[in-house]
C-alpha cells in the first residue's frame, strides 16, 4: 500500500514540473511539376522537412528548402504557432536605433 501512494506522489510532483514545447519548421515549398501556380510558396509546420515531405507527396512531387526554425513553449493543441522570434527581436533593434 505505501509503494502505491509513493507512487501517486511522484507522479503528482513530475507531472507538475513538466514543460512541453516543440519545433516550428518554415519552407519554400515548391511543386516539381509544372504548372500555372506561383513557382513557390512560404509554409510554416511543426512537421520536420523528411516528415513534411512524405506527408505531402514526396520528394518526386514536391522540394523543400529550409528557411528557418524555432523553438516555442507550451502545448500545441488547437492553437496557432507561436510567431518568429527572430522578426520581434528585429523590430526590438531597429526601435533602439
Amino acid at each position: 500500500m505505501k509503494i502505491f501512494t509513493y507512487n501517486k506522489l511522484i507522479t503528482l510532483i513530475f507531472s507538475i514540473t513538466v514543460a512541453a514545447e516543440y519545433r516550428v519548421y518554415q519552407y519554400s515549398v515548391s511543386t516539381r511539376t509544372i504548372s500555372r501556380s506561383p513557382s513557390s510558396h512560404l509554409v510554416t509546420s511543426t512537421l520536420d522537412p523528411v516528415s513534411y515531405t512524405r506527408y505531402h507527396g514526396g520528394s518526386d512531387a514536391l522540394k523543400v528548402d529550409l528557411l528557418k526554425t524555432w523553438m516555442c513553449k507550451g502545448h500545441t493543441g488547437g492553437r496557432d504557432h507561436c510567431p518568429d522570434p527572430t522578426i520581434k527581436a528585429m523590430g526590438q533593434r531597429d526601435q533602439a536605433q
